[in-house]
C-alpha cells in the first residue's frame, strides 16, 4: 500500500514513499517580462503600420507633386486643338501653305501627347460613350440620335495623372428621346366606356 506524507498528492503507480511536489506559481518577474514582450511586440507592429503609411504618402508626394504643372501643361495642349479645330477642313485644291501648317501643328500635337503620356499624363477621349460624372463634366443637354445619356460633343478632353482625375472633359449629353405626342392617350379607355361595379 502506498504511503505518503499526509496531506500530499499521490499518483497511482509511484513508488512507495514517492512526493509529488506542488508546482509553484509563476513569480512576479515572470508575468512582468511576459507583459514588456507583449507590449514590445505591439510597438514593432506599429512601427511598421508607421513606416508603410510614411512609404505610401511619399510615393503620392513624389506622383502628384506636378499636378499643378501639369495641369497647366495640358491646357496648352487644349488650346493648340483649338487652333487646329478652327483651320479649315482640308479641301482638293487648298493651297499648299495651309496643308503644310495643319501637318506641322498634327505634328506637334501628337508629339506633346505621347510625351505626357510618357509621363503619366493621359488624355481621355470622351464623345460616344456614355456619361461619366467621375470624368465628365456636363455644360449642356443637346437633343441627338444617340442613346440618352450618351457624350455627344466635347468642348474638351479629359486628362488624368497616373490614373487619377487631372481635369474632367467639358462635355454635352444627349437628351432623352421625347415622347411622342400621342404617348399618354394610347392605353386610355375610350370617352363613352365606363366601367362601373356590377350589382351582385
Amino acid at each position: 500500500m502506498s504511503s505518503s506524507r499526509p496531506g500530499s498528492p499521490t499518483w497511482a503507480g509511484m513508488p512507495d514513499g514517492a512526493e509529488v511536489l506542488p508546482v509553484a506559481p509563476a513569480s512576479s518577474e515572470d508575468s512582468e517580462a511576459a507583459g514588456l514582450r507583449d507590449r514590445w511586440m505591439r510597438a514593432e507592429a506599429e512601427i511598421a503600420n508607421v513606416r508603410t503609411r510614411a512609404r505610401r504618402d511619399v510615393d503620392a508626394a513624389r506622383l502628384y507633386a506636378v499636378q499643378k504643372f501639369a495641369a497647366d501643361v495640358v491646357e496648352s495642349v487644349e488650346n493648340l486643338r483649338r487652333g487646329l479645330d478652327s483651320l479649315p477642313p482640308p479641301a482638293p485644291g487648298e493651297p499648299a501653305s495651309v496643308t503644310s501648317m495643319r501637318d506641322g501643328f498634327e505634328g506637334i500635337e501628337r508629339g506633346f501627347v505621347a510625351l505626357l503620356a510618357r509621363n503619366g499624363i493621359e488624355r481621355v477621349e470622351a464623345v460616344g460613350v456614355p456619361f461619366d460624372a467621375d470624368l465628365h463634366q456636363a455644360m449642356a443637354e443637346q437633343e441627338s440620335t444617340a442613346p440618352p445619356g450618351t457624350v455627344v460633343h466635347a468642348h474638351s478632353a479629359g486628362w488624368t495623372l497616373h490614373g487619377r482625375l487631372l481635369r474632367p472633359a467639358m462635355v454635352v449629353v444627349a437628351k432623352p428621346h421625347p415622347m411622342p405626342a400621342d404617348a399618354p392617350h394610347r392605353h386610355r379607355a375610350p370617352d363613352n366606356q365606363h366601367f362601373e361595379r356590377q350589382a351582385p
